[in-house]
């Protein structure tokens, strides 16, 4: 599902990280279906770390398929979209004004997760598509896609440098364990640049 590249340096110590998980049912508004949608949400404030982490120093990487994105938002709509289920009927609302594509295209890209943030590739890695400094990520969050092929979307919502606009990725992973693992990459890279903060 994905591997570890190593980085400049070695670390033998790990950190478990921890990510919460509930079972949300959610409006999807298409022909008044309803999906239940396990919505994984990173909490950017944690303050959970162990000095030394591997992560810090290492790469992981997955595939997945961009689906789109919804970008320049006004910053002040990241702080009307708090919960992830608020977030969720956004993009589902954006998606039946077509301003959204429902299913990705075929193309499968490289998302890597570092401790300097999210790149996301090419297969062949020649081609960098965005690049979200770890800085810049206000949340990360994955649910079911609702499509009943077991596909799940992984959201990442970022802002500028100003914090006077806001952008939501959408990218689509091939299962919940999938897009679980990448919020819990992520929240381990978070914990890390948290603890050097610190130092």
């Amino acid at each position: 599902m994905f591997r570890k590249v190593k980085k400049r340096h070695s670390s033998s110590s790990s950190q478990s990280s921890e990510i919460s998980t509930k079972s949300k049912s959610v409006d999807s508004s298409l022909g008044g279906l309803s999906r239940s949608s396990t919505v994984a949400s990173l909490d950017t404030d944690s303050t959970k770390s162990s000095a030394g982490n591997s992560a810090t120093e290492t790469c992981a990487e997955f595939r997945v398929k961009y689906v789109g994105a919804i970008e320049k938002l006004h910053f002040d709509m990241s702080k009307t979209l708090q919960e992830p289920l608020d977030l969720i009927n956004y993009i589902d609302a954006t998606q039946q004004d077509g301003k959204l594509p429902f299913v990705p295209g075929d193309e499968e890209m490289i998302l890597g997760v570092s401790k300097y943030g999210v790149k996301v590739a090419s297969l062949d890695q020649c081609d960098v598509l965005h690049r979200h400094p770890l800085y810049l990520i206000v949340r990360m969050l994955c649910y079911d896609d609702g499509l009943g092929a077991g596909k799940n979307l992984l959201v990442l919502e970022t802002t500028d440098a100003k914090q006077q606009e806001c952008s939501i990725w959408v990218y689509q992973c091939s299962s919940a364990e999938h897009a679980q693992a990448i919020c819990k990459v992520l929240s381990a890279s978070f914990d890390c640049a948290l603890t050097s903060d610190k130092s």
